[in-house]
């Protein structure tokens, strides 16, 4: 990466931080995480650094037999690594039902979870929903409640930036939910930074652009997974909940990604969704 972007924040580390470097030194031993989306990418990254600090690592895969392939090769070069793949499709609450059925049958506390939600342990349990700075860039309205399935109005870009700003207002909202029932759960949201991933293959004019400027700004995913692992495992992040992190710091948010009524109205929209 460009040299500006190596410089550390106050946190210690810097952009092109990688998630093993963040993550140095700590025993995960006697966690328990479930990553979803860990069969390409940052997740499959995520894992594979988890899996390495001894964390017992719950890969929830919709593609299975490309979480396999993940899982062996995390195993090929963590032999010690405790690593499970369960299926799980998001867009079914079917396949989100048998998901927490089957992992309650595993008999495991829930210490880290990737995105979804949480359950109370004895512990602090983590939850860390991987957002975007694209979420400064959503629809005029932020969330298009009544144009949820609007074709003739759709823009991926903002719709982009309108599904990580949703991401951000259910964090906040369930941090302080939390909170307010006195659970140890924290609940915290992040931007991994610029990293070609699978969600980008179909950008055609991002990825050329990326290809062109990657050498100086884009991250591998070594890099990309860092501010995850260590919103997950470091001992900075002990207790902090509400919060949003860039490049393993503490960033500010522009006022619509904080606005509660907003996170509010999307709380109940999406219960309505589901049942």
């Amino acid at each position: 990466m460009w040299g500006p972007l190596r410089r550390r924040s106050p946190s210690g580390f810097s952009p092109s931080s990688t998630a093993e470097e963040v993550t140095a030194g700590f025993d995960g031993s006697g966690l328990v995480a479930v990553v979803t989306g860990a069969s390409s990418g940052i997740g499959a990254e995520t894992c594979r650094v988890l899996a390495m600090r001894g964390v017992h690592v719950l890969m929830g895969v919709r593609n299975s037999s490309a979480g396999a392939r993940v899982r062996d090769e995390i195993v090929r070069q963590v032999p010690a690594a405790k690593i499970e793949m369960l299926d799980l499709d998001l867009s079914s609450m079917l396949s989100v039902k048998r998901f927490a059925e089957n992992f309650n049958a595993l008999n495991l506390p829930l210490n880290i979870l990737m995105k979804v939600t949480a359950i109370e342990s004895g512990i602090e349990g983590r939850v860390v929903i991987v957002a975007s700075d694209s979420y400064k860039h959503p629809y005029r309205e932020g969330i298009r409640f009544d144009k949820i399935n609007d074709e003739s109005g759709y823009n991926k870009i903002f719709a982009y930036g309108q599904s990580k700003l949703a991401n951000i207002l259910h964090s906040n909202l369930l941090s302080s939910n939390l909170k307010e029932q006195d659970a140890k759960v924290t609940v915290n949201s992040l931007h991994p930074g610029a990293v070609v991933t699978n969600i980008m293959r179909h950008w055609y004019f991002v990825n050329g652009m990326l290809s062109t400027l990657g050498k100086f700004f884009v991250k591998g995913v070594e890099q990309g997974a860092a501010t995850v692992c260590y919103v997950a495992l470091h001992p900075q992040v002990a207790g902090v909940t509400g919060k949003y992190f860039v490049d393993c710091n503490v960033t500010e948010l522009k006022s619509h990604a904080l606005d509660m009524d907003l996170a509010k109205r999307l709380w109940d929209f999406s219960l309505n969704l589901i049942h």
